[in-house]
């Protein structure tokens, strides 16, 4: 053998010796770190009182990188006791979003003192496990306000604004209870359903005119629930419980203060966060299986193996509607478009059916394309849709939500014309960028995840209850007819408030 087929021999061996070393290192390097895995959120703070807390898990590799594909449903255990009680009545899961992070989120049935949150990777703490809650950490039931509101909104982290409350309250210089009180019911009472809340004291009063006012179990939900957190200042408003926002006067004219769940172009509402939402955040992880949370671990395959064609199932509530699923049946490999109810265009139904059967949402996200069209008003499955892993084609629209201010076309959505007449080409524009699609899919994802989780909803209602009390000029009053809203009783887990004892303990000392 000559000296130079013996030298690249050598060369080879030491190359593939070098290669196999730097494989070994690379596979060390991708096997997750417990110690530098990250750990954070607000499920973590003691103060943040939430009907379901929740908290993240960001798998990071040895190298300090972090993971952007699941490393298994299963890759992380949490578990959560306190060490003054043998037994804790807390249901936690472990949400994987499928992108290397992990959504946990826990519901308490009782109140406990210094919760232990244990975060486990192969039995091994992960982070600064244990977290350690100190103190009273209580459950959502347990009739507890925080006396500062500014306090309050710190440890919820509330932002220090929401420009459509800035908005919204800008048309009105003043706010007379008084006037408002002997106007409204004359005005909407005989022709809507409205409910009249006076909250005094941190108690919470109504009255209802109207015929169909069943939606005033949500409005008395989140007033009760926010009053167990955080102490309301006392107001009086009212609240429409239709779909339409009420108030057409012009603001040269005298208008009314109505908050609605819904705000329109030509309408002057004061918009809050929508029934449907709000019932989500409360109900999480109890009677809904449709939340904010829920949602992003089921969001559907990764994004190149997702159907590339826009998708969209919902009754028959508008003409636009009945225009879609006209649509989707002349091209179906672009749109698969269907109603699974039929209620408004009932003699229509032969030509627009069959219905179809109800399909799961969280099998929406087989798609990439999720089309938000609007029903009666705006179509409130917005937030849901924005929190999944597919990019949203919105119909432009009149009506708003309290999020959309912050919403941006062709950042967040891709925009569609009112009569859905650029639909098709909107979809072949997505399918020809399919890289921008999906980015627009992400920062969607990104600000519900930032904007529209159940924090955000609280610190809304309150910031919206603050700024509203501060423009009353005469006192708000519990009026004749109306009746105190009782907080639920737990007789079962009665829960001791600190609070209340330590404001009680000054008031013997004086």
């Amino acid at each position: 053998m000559s000296l130079r087929i013996f030298s690249c021999l050598l060369l080879l061996f030491c190359l593939d010796i070098f290669r196999h070393e730097v494989l070994l290192g690379a596979q060390a390097d991708s096997v997750l770190s417990a110690a530098q895995t990250l750990v954070w959120g607000p499920g973590l703070d003691t103060d943040v009182v939430l009907p379901a807390r929740f908290f993240f898990i960001q798998a990071v590799d040895g190298s300090g990188t972090n993971l952007t594909t699941s490393p298994g449903e299963k890759t992380f255990e949490v578990k959560i006791e306190s060490p003054a009680e043998q037994f804790t009545r807390i249901w936690i899961q472990v949400l994987d979003r499928h992108d290397g992070s992990f959504l946990v989120r826990y519901r308490m049935y009782a109140t406990y003192t210094d919760l232990h949150i244990n975060v486990l990777l192969k039995n091994k703490h992960v982070a600064k496990s244990p977290f350690i809650l100190k103190g009273q950490v209580y459950h959502e039931g347990c009739d507890c306000p925080q006396t500062s509101g500014s306090v309050w909104e710190a440890d919820m982290q509330c932002p220090q604004s929401f420009p459509q409350i800035e908005r919204d309250l800008a048309l009105y210089a003043v706010v007379d209870p008084d006037r408002n009180a002997d106007e409204i019911p004359k005005r909407f009472g005989q022709r809507q359903s409205l409910c009249h809340y006076t909250i005094k004291d941190n108690k919470v009063y109504v009255q209802t005119y109207g015929e169909h006012v069943g939606f005033r179990i949500f409005m008395d939900s989140i007033l009760l629930s926010i009053t167990r957190k955080v102490r309301l200042p006392d107001l009086e408003f009212f609240v429409n419980l239709g779909d339409w926002p009420l108030e057409k006067r012009k603001p040269s004219e005298r208008i009314h203060p109505i908050f609605s769940w819904c705000g329109s172009n030509n309408t002057r509402d004061i918009v809050m966060p929508t029934y449907d939402l709000t019932e989500s955040v409360l109900e999480t992880m109890g009677r809904v299986s449709l939340d904010m949370l829920s949602v992003q671990a089921n969001t559907g395959p990764p994004w190149p193996e997702k159907n590339s064609t826009a998708f969209w199932r919902g009754r028959d509530s508008r003409q636009e509607r009945l225009e879609l699923v006209k649509l989707s049946r002349a091209h179906p490999d672009s749109i698969n478009a269907a109603f699974t109810n039929f209620f408004f265009f009932k003699h229509d139904e032969s030509l627009y059916g069959p219905l179809v059967k109800h399909v799961s949402f969280f099998d929406f996200f087989k798609y990439k394309y999720q089309i938000n069209i609007d029903g009666t008003v705006a179509a409130y499955r917005l937030p849901y849709l924005l929190a999944g892993n597919s990019v949203v084609l919105k119909q432009d629209s009149g009506y708003y939500e309290h999020f959309y201010y912050g919403l941006r076309p062709w950042e967040h959505y891709i925009p569609v014309r009112a009569d859905m007449g650029d639909l098709l080409e909107k979809i072949q524009w997505a399918r020809d960028h399919d890289e921008e699609a999906k980015n627009i899919g992400l920062a969607g994802q990104q600000f519900a995840r930032t904007n529209l989780m159940g924090n955000s909803i609280f610190c809304y209602y309150y910031q919206l209850y603050q700024g509203y009390a501060k423009l009353q000029v005469t006192e708000p009053k519990v009026r004749e007819g109306m009746e105190l809203v009782e907080q639920p009783s737990d007789d079962l887990f009665p829960c001791s408030c600190h609070r209340t004892r330590v404001r009680d303990s000054a008031k013997d000392e004086l």
